[in-house]
């Protein structure tokens, strides 16, 4: 919350300026006749919605994807265990932000200034309605569509939900009038959101929608008469005009074995190619956060296994198939001939920690044996995220970390596109050069050729065709960690890879812990793996395919509007 708070100041003293923002009243006590006067008064109302945007992934356990089958958290996630109950209230059925976004839209033109000094305001508005109304699709599915703010008398308060289809459509209108409005980049500041960003989120938008209505055709969750296509194109439309914008680009420094490690960490995003928008902190402002280069923890997680195995090695084959595969009895067979982003995701017995003068710290083993934030779930101790490296390894910041947080990147963008076009059946080879193989370039894989796909005898997906499964492989790589995952399983509705079943770690080396007792303070399967959850969820995750794959209705808000349905299943 405290983080919170000083994000929003930082952000209206970046985006509008102290002077202006000490002039102002209090928004929540502003009247029409004293504000919206000015362009600067547009700007200061929607820097509020900023704060919108997920915090640092590092200790935000959703936004690190410890709600999916990548990371195994100490505590099980509800969604996937099937543990969630009919709240009485919250739940994430909140209209506060939509709410401001439409009182905004329905007062910003009694400014008296030309369009080209207001359009850019009124794009982000339009955007962040779009953005918070897409929160809502994504967890309830079907909800009330409204564009006016609200009072105790409004008949909207009783209004029935909007099918989601209607709802997608009216995000698309508000993100194509934010990108007709706003500025494209290197024409607005680098901490606004701009044209090129908004096509960002189409495309996230839009290929969410398109594989939703897809996978979930027939089904109590899916779209009647709709197949999908509509918005996969539209998918495929946004983010090949970011592709032919020639704006952006993977981060690479010629160095494979460091540079995506050390994109995930920087202090500075201004000038990397592949960062459309970022957050930034500031000591100064009293802005920071705790991924420090010297407080070693894992936060009460570990990668899991499936999500390992799921790294190709080096020659571009799987490991059920590679002559490369050192298989995974240690760390560091783990990682040999793997595709580098494995080593740069996890820690690695080696790897340095710290280095205070003449000495260097190295890491040699994961926290299995650790408590709380210093326990490692699974013996795969997540790296990726952290800034130890540079010159933070010789820092002692006491969680005074000012590494940024990317917000949107290029990769995504990318793998966005050639998800889209495959889901089209329009896939070519150009296609996978100008996207994954593009990706894989930083870190030296090889790259994926259409015509000559190995076959996995564990694949994800043994049902869909082999390319399908490599562009999700893929996208679970190269985005781990970043908040995608969770939302990738339910849009593909890809319950079989959790429903049922518990996640596993790394082998487990009673050696290298010899005060720990299986049974008791370690789990393990009967292959010798860590079985976080042996105790906790013996029958596995009870997630119920007719019914979690959207959150329910609070059940107040169910009395309170007898025109809401509650959510299928619940």
């Amino acid at each position: 919350m405290k983080n919170n708070i000083y994000i929003i100041i930082f952000f209206t003293i970046i985006l509008t300026g102290c002077e202006k923002f000490l002039d102002k009243e209090p928004l929540d006590q502003i009247s029409s006749s004293s504000y919206w006067k000015t362009p600067d008064d547009l700007k200061l109302y929607v820097n509020q919605f900023y704060t919108s945007f997920p915090s640092n992934a590092y200790y935000n356990n959703e936004a690190a994807d410890c709600n999916s089958d990548n990371v195994v958290l100490n505590v099980y996630d509800e969604v996937l265990a099937g543990s969630r109950v009919v709240p009485a209230s919250g739940g994430g059925w909140s209209w506060t932000g939509i709410r401001s976004v439409n009182y905004f839209l329905t007062h910003y033109k009694t400014v008296e200034a030309s369009w080209e000094g207001i359009s850019q305001y009124v794009g982000e508005a339009h955007f962040f309605r779009a953005y918070l109304y897409f929160l809502l699709v994504q967890r309830f599915g079907d909800v009330p569509w409204i564009t006016k703010p609200l009072n105790s008398k409004s008949e909207e308060l009783f209004f029935k939900k909007t099918p989601r289809i209607q709802v997608i459509d009216s995000i698309v209108a508000d993100l194509d009038k934010a990108i007709s409005y706003m500025k494209p980049k290197g024409q607005i500041s680098g901490f606004r959101i701009n044209k090129q960003v908004a096509l960002a989120f189409k495309s996230r938008v839009c290929l969410f929608e398109g594989t939703w209505e897809k996978y979930h055709s027939g089904t109590d969750f899916g779209s009647s008469g709709s197949d999908g296509k509509k918005y996969l194109t539209l998918a495929r439309n946004a983010a090949k005009q970011i592709i032919d914008d020639n704006i952006y680009d993977i981060y690479s420094t010629g160095k494979p074995h460091k540079d995506y490690f050390e994109f995930f960490g920087q202090n500075d995003y201004s000038n990397n190619p592949e960062v459309l928008l970022w957050r930034k902190y500031d000591v100064n402002l009293n802005l920071m956060h705790r991924v420090v280069s010297t407080n070693f923890r894992p936060v009460g997680r570990g990668m899991s296994k499936s999500l390992v195995d799921s790294y190709l090695c080096v020659d571009g084959l799987p490991i059920s198939v590679s002559p490369l595969y050192a298989g995974d009895n240690t760390l560091n067979n783990v990682v040999f001939n793997r595709d580098p982003r494995l080593a740069q995701s996890i820690w690695i017995p080696g790897d340095i920690t710290k280095i205070t003068g003449n000495d260097t710290v190295r890491f040699i083993k994961p926290l299995i044996d650790g408590n709380g934030e210093y326990q490692c779930t699974t013996g795969y101790q997540l790296k990726k995220l952290c800034d130890f490296f540079g010159e933070n390894l010789k820092f002692e910041h006491n969680e005074r970390s000012i590494s940024g947080d990317i917000i949107f990147g290029f990769a995504e963008v990318l793998l966005n596109y050639v998800e889209a076009r495959a889901e089209l059946g329009e896939l070519t080879q150009v296609d996978i050069d100008i996207t994954i193989n593009r990706i894989r370039d930083r870190v030296g894989v090889a790259h994926l050729q259409i015509d000559n796909i190995a076959n996995d005898p564990k694949w994800d997906f043994p049902t869909l065709s082999p390319i399908i499964n490599e562009i999700r492989r893929e996208r679970r790589i190269e985005l781990c960690v970043q908040g995608l995952r969770l939302y990738d399983l339910l849009r593909w509705r890809a319950h079989h890879l959790f429903a049922g079943l518990r996640p596993l770690g790394a082998k487990f080396i009673q050696s290298d812990f010899p005060n720990m007792v299986i049974g008791t303070n370690v789990y393990i399967d009967g292959n010798g793996y860590i079985d976080f959850y042996q105790k906790a969820l013996p029958n596995g995750y009870g997630f119920n395919q007719n019914r979690d794959y959207l959150y329910p209705i609070p059940t107040l808000e169910l009395t309170l509007n007898k025109n809401l349905v509650q959510n299928p299943g619940w």
